[in-house]
């Protein structure tokens, strides 16, 4: 295997034939930084979701999964967390899609009446469910650098109207499936982002991870509230506790975020447990 790249919290191997293998870490990455502290299991979760979710999106577009079975002589520790994966021309565009208001989202409405140059109705708050979801795209950044929001014809500017217009389809069309089958099962995707690469025949393929908590904003429906900052099954728990008094870290200071207390460690590996078996109703070992 010979090692071509480390992102925020996957490293990617080629192999022998051409194929890559991706493995996902424990690492959590929050506003642009890789925190030091790893959330135990947490590569595995995000695999095995993504698996669960790539079975059942399989009619709207194919995956990249080759084998979920690392090759001979991977670690043991690789064991649920490594894929075999095609090797991709990976769009150069975040597809994300939103059925709620929040985050950067949020900010931008706040300042502009809109989110991504799509206007929204007056009125709107933290939490607001939107008339109808939204493809919000930004740019891809590389890590330590933040992503840029993208018109639609930004987009069309940067990969042709066709294919942005593909991107938008696809990109909704799993958002509403995945919120769909979400809801019956207690949780709110309130929004998400897809990685989408291009075959060799130019065909479009999903890729990396999908409707994860490391991709998503899962929200407890009981427990959704608008008008304030919502409850999570996803790394905003991290992001909150790292903007808070409790944590002494100023995020516009330029230093890197402290290390998580054992408790938050805790308490946001069980998010990501819970957040796996109430959607698959498997239970996660």
């Amino acid at each position: 295997m010979k090692h071509l790249h480390s992102g925020k919290v996957r490293d990617l191997y080629e192999l022998p034939g051409g194929d890559l293998l991706m493995v996902a870490r424990d690492t959590i990455s929050a506003y642009d930084h890789v925190l030091d502290t790893p959330i135990p299991d947490k590569g595995r979760v995000l695999t095995q979701l993504s698996l669960w979710w790539f079975e059942r999106l399989a009619d709207v577009l194919p995956n990249h999964v080759v084998s979920t079975e690392p090759p001979p002589g991977a670690p043991a520790e690789w064991a649920g967390r490594a894929v075999v994966v095609r090797r991709l021309e990976m769009v150069p565009v975040e597809c994300v899609a939103r059925g709620y208001l929040t985050g950067s989202g949020l900010a931008e409405y706040r300042r502009a009446g809109s989110v991504c140059g799509v206007g929204l109705p007056p009125g709107l708050v933290d939490g607001s469910e939107l008339p109808e979801p939204i493809f919000t795209p930004t740019t891809k950044a590389a890590v330590g650098a933040h992503d840029e929001p993208m018109t639609f014809a930004e987009v069309e500017a940067a990969v042709g109207a066709d294919l942005a217009a593909r991107l938008r389809d696809i990109t909704l069309e799993v958002y509403r499936r995945g919120a769909a089958l979400a809801q019956e099962r207690g949780i709110i995707v309130a929004d998400t982002k897809i990685e989408l690469g291009r075959a060799p025949d130019g065909e479009l393929i999903l890729a990396d991870e999908v409707l994860t908590p490391d991709s998503s904003r899962f929200w407890p429906v009981d427990g959704w509230r608008p008008g304030q900052s919502q409850p999570s099954f996803d790394k905003q728990f991290v992001r909150d506790w790292l903007v808070s008094p409790e944590s002494g870290w100023d995020r516009n200071s330029g230093e890197a975020p402290p290390p998580l207390p054992a408790e938050i460690v805790g308490q946001t590996r069980a998010k990501y447990v819970e957040a796996y078996e109430r959607i698959t109703g498997r239970r996660f070992t």
